[in-house]
């Protein structure tokens, strides 16, 4: 059954207003249409019905759907998206979550096995693979790469840690998973061997902090090739930043059981051997 729908009365208004805007050009009618403001609103109404008439006129599409509001995220949600973030790798980010991974496994091992969380012995790290002279030197170099992921103590394995993290998601946004991993690795065995040519008597060091120094050498090198994308001002801030904490840290190791040797040792790595070699290779994938 079809519906019947209302038309203007012969010898209405409309019905004669109708057949004036029929007999009309096309270029006249839009021209009402656009511009019916400046007329009465009869005549802007009949040269939009005769533009739908003649099918020049599209349908106004139906507005689309407002989406639904999404729910504020609560701060335990947030917290976990940030532990997710930290510990499970990514398509994008697996280097970091995975070097953070292994440090905390290895501590956590660790201390299972009853080495103290707060103090362990120095035994107790040449066990785990700590860089000691008497053996690293004679005949057990892997302990060049073991002892970047043995930490003497909670509050030191969670300084490393936190630095890894800014530090690593940073380099591995721009240098890529690999070469992150690879100039991480690299810049340890670096600053392990500055550490025992720098300790003639003996020295028996633990801690990614070697590496770490690495990553800051490297971010040195993203900054000063004009790697990051960054404004100039931004990119000078960045500079001013990582020199400061580069400084700072090393000066803080004057004092005190740390191995700035290897800090420095490292450092050079980054900005010398790791850092040029990334860049060159990021330069050839492009």
């Amino acid at each position: 059954m079809e519906e019947a729908t209302p038309s203007a009365a012969p010898g209405s208004t409309a019905a004669l207003a109708a057949q004036l805007f029929a007999q009309k050009p096309e270029a006249e009618l839009l021209y009402l249409a656009q511009n019916a403001a400046r007329y009465p609103p009869a005549v802007g109404a009949a040269a939009v019905a005769e533009l739908k008439r003649r099918e020049l006129l599209p349908e106004a599409p139906a507005p689309a759907p407002a989406p639904p509001a999404e729910e504020p995220e609560t701060w335990p949600q947030l917290l976990g998206q940030l532990l997710r973030g930290l510990f499970i790798p990514s398509r994008r980010f697996w280097a970091t979550p995975l070097l953070l991974d292994l440090n905390v496994l290895v501590f956590g091992l660790m201390v299972l096995s009853g080495v103290s969380a707060s103090q362990p012995t120095g035994h107790q790290l040449v066990i785990w693979g700590s860089n000691i002279s008497d053996l690293t030197l004679h005949g057990q170099p892997w302990r060049l790469l073991t002892c970047l992921f043995v930490h003497a103590g909670l509050s030191h394995l969670l300084l490393n840690m936190f630095s890894l993290w800014l530090l690593g998601l940073l380099v591995e946004d721009r240098l890529g998973p690999v070469r992150l991993l690879l100039g991480y690795l690299a810049c340890g065995v670096g600053g392990g061997l500055a550490s025992l040519w720098w300790h003639t008597d003996g020295v028996n060091s633990v801690g990614a902090s070697g590496a770490i120094f690495g990553l800051y050498g490297l971010l040195l090198v993203l900054l000063i090739g004009k790697r990051l994308v960054l404004g100039k001002s931004d990119r000078r801030a960045m500079l001013g930043l990582v020199l400061y904490l580069v400084l700072s840290n090393l000066l803080s190791g004057i004092t005190g059981n740390i191995d700035n040797a290897a800090h420095v040792g490292g450092l050079v790595t980054g900005l010398l051997v790791a850092g040029p070699v990334a860049i060159a290779g990021l330069a050839r994938h492009e």
